[in-house]
């Protein structure tokens, strides 16, 4: 069936948003967890620890996540060749508090799919539309996640160094532990972040790979951290290249001149290469 047909499907969830996953991601990233207790409002982009797309183990594919071709399209099988995938990037925007230790529910929209060819071989685009409200059915956080499918063998796009001027900068080092707990904490069977052989023999990386929703935290928090006055309101994101574990990488912040109310965010790794690029809106 055409790629095209995926557009329009939904699946909906519901799940509590539990404080005790958000204290472990705390105490995994060395941050204070007193604060991260019932009632008190999820930090940005927790709600990831939440929501686990759950599959037997005779459910998986070969790269660890759940098989596709049920709500996300089967681009294997359509290309008749193995497909690599990966979560590309986000734009998220926080309309209101959700509560830890609160349910919620979660309506996710597959809003676009494209198919690309280029030198680097056949590429796919989806677009999936996450609404996520609280108990009284008020729309809270609005994620839209970009995921890209390549072809095995494909090439990786030609790096770029990382801008130089910033106004802030944290330095951090992605070891395996981290990478284990983190797939733990989002129930992230991706073989990339844990099988090492796997990740260099099959998925040609260097190593182990970090999770982009992973560093997009880091960054969400080191934004805040610029502006704790202030309220996150959007949060968007980019992967440029793999990050890999061990190999120490550098946050950096740089304020918007023409906009005071937005931080440019971005990751240099360990080559001094542009590995994320983000952006922080207050209000």
């Amino acid at each position: 069936m055409p790629l095209t047909d995926w557009i329009g499907r939904q699946e909906s969830a519901t799940d509590i948003l539990r404080a005790e996953p958000v204290r472990a991601l705390a105490a995994a990233l060395d941050q204070p967890m007193a604060e991260w207790q019932a009632g008190a409002a999820l930090p940005p982009l927790r709600h990831w620890l939440s929501f686990w797309a759950i599959a037997p183990r005779s459910g998986l594919g070969r790269d660890g996540h759940p098989r596709l071709g049920g709500f996300l399209p089967d681009v294997g099988a359509h290309w008749g060749r193995p497909a690599r995938r990966m979560w590309a990037g986000s734009r998220v925007e926080f309309h209101a508090a959700l509560a830890l230790d609160a349910p919620a529910s979660r309506v996710a929209t597959i809003e676009a799919v494209s198919e690309k060819h280029g030198r680097s071989g056949g590429l796919v685009f989806v677009t999936v539309r996450q609404e996520i409200s609280d108990a009284t059915g008020r729309l809270c956080i609005t994620d839209r996640h970009d995921i890209v499918y390549r072809e095995d063998g494909s090439s990786q796009t030609q790096p770029e160094p990382a801008p130089a001027d910033h106004s802030a900068e944290l330095v951090f080092n992605a070891d395996p532990t981290l990478l284990f707990r983190y797939s733990a904490l989002t129930f992230n069977g991706h073989r990339i972040h844990y099988d090492r052989d796997y990740a260099r023999a099959v998925e040609g990386y260097a190593g182990l790979v970090v999770h982009g929703p992973l560093l997009a935290t880091l960054l969400a928090d080191f934004a805040v951290a610029q502006q704790p006055q202030k309220r996150l309101a959007q949060f968007s994101f980019r992967g440029r290249r793999p990050v890999i574990d061990g190999q120490p990488f550098r946050l950096r912040a740089k304020a918007m001149p023409d906009r005071n109310d937005t931080l440019a965010l971005w990751i240099m790794d360990a080559e001094g290469m542009l590995a994320m690029t983000a952006e922080a809106v207050f209000a």
